[in-house]
C-alpha cells in the first residue's frame, strides 16, 4: 500500500515456491493446485491484454470514426463553460469506456475469483466495491483534470511540465493521507491486540529506525480468500496494515517475517527512489506524449490541442507510454524484491519462517510458481516465488 510496495502481489506476478524445509508444504506435489495457478494466472494475463487493446482500440475508433467530434458538439449545446464541457466530456467518456470493458471486467475480477474459490464477494458487494473506486477516482481525478485542461490551454506546447509538477504533488499527498482517508472507504481498520505478535512487530519497527503509528488489522476477508500486508502512509501517518486472512491463518514467526521484507523496502530506501523514479517517468511520459499529441492532432486536422474531440489522443498516446515502460518498471521492482527478501531474512535471521510463509502466501493466492521467463520479465513486478525462495536457500546455506 505504501507506494504500491507488498510481499506478494496478487494477480499475476506471483507464484507457489518450491518448499524451503520440512515443515514448508510440497507445492510441486500438488500438481492440481499447481496446474490451477497456471491456469488462473495465464487467464488473467491473457484478460489484462485483452482489456488493454480493447480500450486502445475504443479511443482509436471514437477519434478516427468522428464519435468524439459528435460528443463535443451535443456537450457544447448543453454546457456554455468550457471547463463544465471538459468534465462532462470526461465523465461521459469514461462511462462509455467502462460499459466497453464491462464484460472483461467482470469475468476477470468476480466471475474467474469465484470460479477458482479465491473470492467472498457477493455480486452487489463486488458491484458496491467497484462503485467506491470509481467515487474515489472521480473525486482525486476532477481537480486533476481542470488543472490538466487549464495548462493545456494557458502553456501552449509546455503543458506538460506544470501538469508533471501538479501530478507529483497531488501523489504525494495521496500517499500522505491514504491510510486515514482512503484506505478506511474501502477496508475496516482495528489496531492490533496487545499481545506478543505486535510486541515483535514494534520492536522490529524500532530496530530498523521506522516510527509507525500502529499496527492494524483489515477486513481483507470480506472481499477475498488470499493473504497479504502492507505499509500504508508516509512520515507519522506509517502504519503496518496486515490482512486478516494472513493473521488468522500464518504464524507470528511467519507474519514477522512479512513485515521484515516489507521494513527492507523501508530502511533500503526503495520507497524514496521509486518516488524519484516516477516523478522522472511522469515527467519524461508527459513530455513523450506531448510530442506525439501534438502531431497527431495536427495529422488528424483538429483545431488545436485544447479541442474536446482530440482528448482521447491523449489518453491513447499516455496509455502506450504506460505500456511501453511497464517491463523496465517491472525489471526494477524486482531487484528491489530480491533486496527486502535477503533483507528480511538477516534482520529475522529465520530464512525457514520466510519461505514458509512465501510458500503459504502463493498457495493462499493461487500463484504460478515458475511462469515462462519472458512472461516474468514483461508482466512480473515481484521475482517468481520459486525465485525468491531459492534465493532464500541459498543465503541460509551460507549462514
Amino acid at each position: 500500500m505504501e507506494h504500491g510496495q507488498s510481499v506478494v502481489q496478487g494477480s499475476a506476478v506471483d507464484r507457489e515456491p518450491i518448499p524451503s524445509s520440512a515443515s514448508a508444504p510440497s507445492l510441486r506435489s500438488n500438481s492440481t493446485r499447481n496446474e490451477q495457478a497456471k491456469e488462473y494466472q495465464r487467464v488473467k494475463i491473457w484478460l489484462g491484454l485483452l482489456r488493454t487493446a480493447l480500450g486502445f482500440t475504443f479511443l482509436l475508433v471514437l477519434v478516427l470514426s468522428g464519435a468524439s467530434a459528435a460528443m463535443e458538439s451535443a456537450i457544447r449545446g448543453v454546457v456554455a463553460n468550457d471547463y463544465g464541457a471538459v468534465l462532462l466530456f470526461a465523465g461521459v467518456l469514461s462511462m462509455l469506456s467502462s460499459l466497453v470493458v464491462f464484460p472483461l471486467r467482470y469475468y476477470s475480477g468476480f466471475y474467474l475469483e469465484h470460479r477458482y474459490g479465491l473470492s467472498n464477494q457477493t455480486i452487489a458487494r463486488w458491484f458496491w466495491e467497484g462503485t467506491k473506486g470509481s467515487l474515489v477516482g472521480a473525486a482525486i481525478g476532477t481537480p486533476l483534470l481542470l488543472a490538466f485542461y487549464y495548462c493545456l490551454r494557458t502553456f501552449g506546447l509546455w503543458w506538460w511540465l506544470p501538469v508533471g509538477a501538479v501530478v507529483f504533488f497531488i501523489s504525494v499527498l495521496l500517499a500522505r493521507v491514504a491510510p486515514t482517508l482512503i484506505v478506511p472507504l474501502f477496508y475496516k481498520l482495528k489496531p492490533l491486540e496487545e499481545n506478543r505478535l505486535r510486541e515483535r512487530i514494534l520492536t522490529l519497527c524500532n530496530r530498523v529506525g521506522m516510527q509507525a503509528s500502529g499496527v492494524f488489522v483489515f477486513d481483507m476477508s470480506k472481499n477475498t480468500k488470499k493473504a497479504n500486508a502492507a505499509f500504508a502512509g508516509t512520515g507519522k501517518a506509517r502504519r503496518v496494515l496486515l490482512g486478516d486472512t494472513l493473521v488468522a491463518n500464518f504464524t507470528d514467526d511467519e507474519v514477522e517475517t512479512v513485515v521484515a521484507h516489507e521494513l527492507g523496502h523501508f530502511k533500503l530506501r526503495h520507497i524514496r527512489r521509486m518516488i524519484l523514479i516516477g516523478a522522472v517517468s511522469t515527467f519524461a511520459g508527459l513530455f513523450l506524449t506531448a510530442q506525439a499529441y501534438t502531431w497527431t492532432v495536427e495529422w488528424l486536422g483538429f483545431a488545436s490541442p485544447d479541442q474536446l474531440a482530440a482528448l482521447p489522443l491523449l489518453a491513447l498516446w499516455m496509455g502506450v507510454y504506460s505500456l511501453m515502460t511497464t517491463p523496465a518498471s517491472n525489471a526494477l521492482s524486482r531487484k528491489h524484491e530480491r533486496e527486502a527478501d535477503r533483507f528480511a531474512v538477516k534482520l529475522t535471521g529465520n530464512a525457514s519462517a520466510f519461505v514458509d510463509a512465501l510458500t503459504k502466501l502463493a498457495r493462499t493466492n493461487l500463484a504460478d510458481p515458475s511462469p515462462h521467463p519472458m512472461i516474468e520479465f514483461l508482466f512480473y513486478s515481484h521475482p517468481s516465488i520459486e525465485r525468491r525462495i531459492q534465493l532464500v536457500l541459498a543465503m541460509d546455506a551460507q549462514g
